[in-house]
């Protein structure tokens, strides 16, 4: 799968092997953080971080149309959008949660406005997770909780402790352009590969821990050649064109649309619709699947302005309509194996 001239990729590392790190990620920020001014101007009432009350009422006409999720075989690539970045990834046999949230409250964010789309006791057994970076509305400590703690995760650069606190015994934390492969739990079906890639990004829980974990997103590919970039959190630059160098051939990118008003404070975390867009014609990915939005409301775009912003990018670029998978919360699409046909749900 390497092109002419793109960088190769590292040998897989060892799951759950236990590191050391340096105290601080700071150097990796490709744009300072906000002031502390500027944090509490935003806070105010009407300083710019949540909708305003006229625009709420669209909270109704958000999609949503949950349905069981459908069959996939081991070669195919099915998505199931549960809501906000969490999905139900089928690819090489595997199925993987991405920053799961099941909760219907976060920390510091209004209540969710939509439920999960997959109900927590339909999920089938889940195979590994992965972890884009430690934001409460992505590192849900209650709906880790629910998980078996032999799950496999892979985490960022740092991030293992925070696990392995919780009980969880197969922890793999890598740096950006790492590796590591998960056979499938049959014995039979090939590993997947589990590559962090950059983000625009940070990271902090609490008052005295930024940025001392990484913040990233994988690239998942199975053995069929199979290939799906979650992208995480991330604002738009320059790491989408490396990516895409680094994993060509990516079959379905997974990327945020919304969170991204006012731009003055979230342009260097958050891609806007066409940004996202063009995040994906850099990472050279076939189709792009909307998430980070609809969910909570974390901005002070109008809940539904994503969704009509991304289709009308998407168009402009000349994009075919139906490689872009924009679906309601709780829907499902299929690639089949073989087939370059999506089967939605």
């Amino acid at each position: 799968m390497t092109e002419p001239h793109a960088p190769a990729q590292q040998a897989p590392r060892p799951l759950g092997e236990r590191r050391t790190w340096p105290r601080s990620f700071m150097d990796r920020l490709t744009s300072p953080r906000p002031g502390l001014t500027a944090l509490l101007r935003a806070a105010r009432p009407n300083g710019g971080l949540r909708p305003g009350q006229d625009t709420l009422r669209q909270t109704a006409e958000l999609p949503f149309a949950p349905a069981p999720l459908p069959e996939a075989e081991a070669g195919a690539l099915a998505v199931t959008w549960v809501g906000h970045a969490s999905w139900v990834i089928r690819v090489g046999g595997l199925t993987v949660l991405t920053d799961p949230v099941w909760s219907r409250k976060i920390l510091g964010t209004p209540a969710r406005v939509t439920p999960p789309g997959v109900a927590w006791d339909d999920l089938p057994p889940v195979d590994a997770v992965v972890i884009s970076h430690n934001h409460y509305d992505h590192l849900d400590a209650p709906t880790l909780k629910r998980l078996p703690r032999a799950t496999p995760l892979f985490v960022p650069a740092g991030l293992a402790p925070w696990c392995r606190r919780r009980g969880f015994i197969r922890v793999t934390e890598l740096d950006w352009w790492e590796a590591a492969e998960l056979p499938a739990p049959d014995g039979r079906t090939a590993a997947v590969r589990f590559d962090f890639v950059p983000a625009h990004h940070w990271s902090r829980r609490g008052l005295a821990d930024t940025c001392r974990t990484l913040w990233g997103g994988w690239v998942l590919t199975a053995r069929s050649g199979r290939r799906v970039y979650f992208a995480g959190d991330t604002g738009y630059g320059h790491w989408f064109t490396e990516i895409g160098a680094r994993y060509p051939g990516i079959d379905l990118a997974l990327l945020p649309i919304g969170a991204y008003a006012p731009r003055r404070l979230q342009q260097p975390v958050h891609t806007d619709p066409e940004e996202a867009v063009a995040a994906c014609q850099d990472v050279g990915a076939t189709r792009m699947a909307p998430m980070h939005w609809s969910t909570f409301l974390l901005s002070t775009e109008p809940p539904l302005e994503p969704l009509d912003r991304v289709r009308a990018a998407w168009e402009r670029a000349g994009r075919p309509r139906q490689d872009l998978w924009d679906l309601p919360i709780g829907a499902s699409r299929v690639l089949e194996d073989g087939a370059r046909e999506a089967r939605g749900f």
